[in-house]
């Protein structure tokens, strides 16, 4: 059985012994209450606890308990580009019910929604509405969210050109950014998953380097900083890769 959680970030903390499972507000739940034989699963929110190191994860609980940091069927296409309807046909939906806060007619019915993106085996949940699709749509983002995070395409440095997506999403101060872009949008606009997994690129690219990303988006260090870091999943991410490379969390 797949454990319902509230958040689409899944985290993995390890201990020399065993793997707790946090279901999002604070309770631990032992081994004996999950499954008999399955390492134990944290799914925090974005916290660091004590010296773990965070990892996202791409899982597919369905299969079996393996879980990979990349998506390498996403490589071939960009699942972000497809419409909702495009890319909710190509998930599997199961609907449940679901406790937490929000009244006493919370959830009552199955409306609490988990979507597995076939394609990847990504898994993501909503359950914070009564409506089923409020919730198909909330996780609808989150998966978008998580395909940007963890899909990663090559970037050509030697003749680099920061795609449209990306230009969107940087400050108006950058100097390859010019006016016919518009203005700059955050992560409210459907459109900054897209710009988030271009930026992740160029990081990957050049080895975690803000810096460096900062010299070929026309910014400096300081200014892209401040955008990574005003993204809590942005921020993880390159921190995650940037620890990955034995660099300094970036903060």
């Amino acid at each position: 059985n797949v454990l319902p959680v509230r958040s689409f970030a899944l985290i993995i903390t390890y201990t020399e012994r065993e793997i707790e499972i946090d279901d999002g507000v604070g309770r631990s739940i032992p081994a004996s209450d999950s499954q008999p034989g399955r390492k134990n699963i944290n799914f925090p929110s974005y916290q660091h606890r004590g010296n773990y190191q965070p990892l996202f994860l791409s899982c597919n609980y369905s299969t079996n308990d393996n879980c990979s940091s990349t998506s390498s069927s996403s490589s071939s296409r960009n699942y972000l580009e497809l419409t909702d309807d495009e890319l909710f046909r190509e998930c599997e939906m199961d609907a449940y019910k679901s406790s937490g806060l929000g009244g006493q007619h919370r959830n009552k019915r199955e409306s609490a929604v988990r979507l597995k993106h076939v394609p990847t085996g990504v898994i993501v949940q909503a359950a914070e509405d009564r409506l089923q699709f409020k919730n198909r749509a909330s996780a609808l983002s989150r998966l978008r969210t998580f395909l940007a995070l963890k899909a990663r395409s090559s970037v050509n440095l030697d003749a680099y050109s920061p795609p449209p997506q990306l230009l969107q999403i940087l400050p108006p101060k950058s100097t390859i950014r010019s006016s016919e872009v518009g203005a700059q949008i955050g992560p409210k606009n459907p459109k900054f998953s897209l710009g988030m997994q271009a930026l992740l690129d160029l990081i990957f690219a050049v080895e975690g380097s803000v810096s460096e990303a900062a010299k070929l988006l026309g910014l400096i260090t300081g200014a892209l900083s401040r955008l990574i870091l005003s993204v809590d999943s942005l921020r993880m991410a390159v921190n995650e890769f940037r620890t990955s490379k034995g660099m300094l969390i970036h903060r």
